[in-house]
């Protein structure tokens, strides 16, 4: 009932302010449910596939979702005040996919006092708060990135490495997979210490610029979302050198387009609209006190130009 929401939410912001009072666990609301999903950014093509799954997945349920996200993946200021603002809103449940874990953990301290299940999706966050994570298996995906980068350059070269941060548990789990699968399996490929461009495509195409001049010998780079891969795709076609081998991660227009014509590798897909309305079901859920696994493997597949158009890959690019 609207009325034992409002007296939820009065209770969340009191328990923000005071730090620390929580209202216990809420059920029996006759209205829908009420889901604050708060995403990494809202830019890339990625989150907008989120968004479509968790909107036909709350269709499909029959309850309200909010979706939103910072401008840009390294907002986190912004991202905490929009979780804060979230908790303080009272949904029956919060779903989110923190930028910077430590910074979240404080807001999601808070959701729990108030007896709002917290669902974590794309990046976990170290913490026993989210009743699940439902995301891919960022550091197998990497790895197998960091195969498919090595086999097309023979086992032997100097690669760089571009990741769109080291906060988020995506962004450390993406360089980790992909640096620790090289040192292991690619004793020939001498790795650049990783470098990071927030997501942001313009940052990261002058990485890759940078990168390019001060290594005439170059021979890959690896970027580690939507963002940066296009961005490193762009900044080594602006710097005119020919024979660097792209491997990105995700699926956007920018990147398919890039991989049909050449200029990029290949890249690891996940499933994001998979993703969404998992993370729904999760919420759903978790409000209704249902068991769930720890993680929820959402699934990725490596494409490149031999295996575009397959169309197990065609049902998870978001083009």
């Amino acid at each position: 009932m609207r009325t034992r929401r409002l007296l939820v939410a009065t209770v969340a912001a009191l328990s923000l302010a005071l730090a620390g009072c929580g209202s216990g666990a809420r059920s029996g609301d006759d209205e829908p449910l009420e889901i604050a999903i708060v995403s990494k950014g809202f830019q890339h093509e990625f989150w907008q596939a989120v968004k479509q799954g968790a909107d036909q997945e709350a269709a499909r349920q029959q309850v309200n979702i909010t979706f939103e996200g910072p401008a840009t993946e390294s907002e986190i200021e912004a991202q905490v005040t929009m979780l804060t603002n979230a908790v303080g809103r009272g949904p029956d449940a919060l779903a989110v996919a923190a930028l910077d874990s430590r910074a979240a953990a404080p807001v999601l301290q808070q959701a729990q006092g108030s007896g709002i299940p917290v669902v974590a999706f794309d990046s976990g966050v170290e913490s026993d708060i989210p009743v699940t994570t439902a995301a891919t298996d960022n550091r197998a995906a990497a790895a197998e990135a960091a195969k498919q980068l090595s086999t097309a350059l023979g086992g032997v070269g100097k690669v760089g490495v571009v990741v769109h941060d080291q906060t988020s548990r995506s962004g450390i789990d993406r360089r980790d997979g992909f640096v620790e699968w090289m040192r292991a399996n690619a004793p020939g490929i001498q790795l650049l210490d990783p470098q990071y461009g927030g997501g942001d495509q313009a940052k990261s195409a002058d990485i890759a610029k940078a990168i390019v001049a001060a290594n005439p010998d170059l021979r890959g780079i690896y970027g580690s979302n939507e963002g940066t891969a296009i961005g490193v795709t762009r900044g080594v076609g602006e710097s005119g050198r020919q024979g660097v081998a792209i491997a990105g991660f995700d699926s956007g227009s920018g990147q398919t387009d890039a991989i049909r014509d050449g200029r990029q590798l290949g890249a690891v897909t996940q499933d994001p609209v998979r993703m969404g309305a998992e993370v729904v079901k999760a919420a759903v859920k978790a409000v209704n006190g249902e068991e769930q696994p720890k993680v929820i493997n959402t699934g990725f597949y490596w494409y490149d130009r031999s295996n575009i158009n397959d169309p197990r890959i065609q049902s998870s690019l978001y083009e």
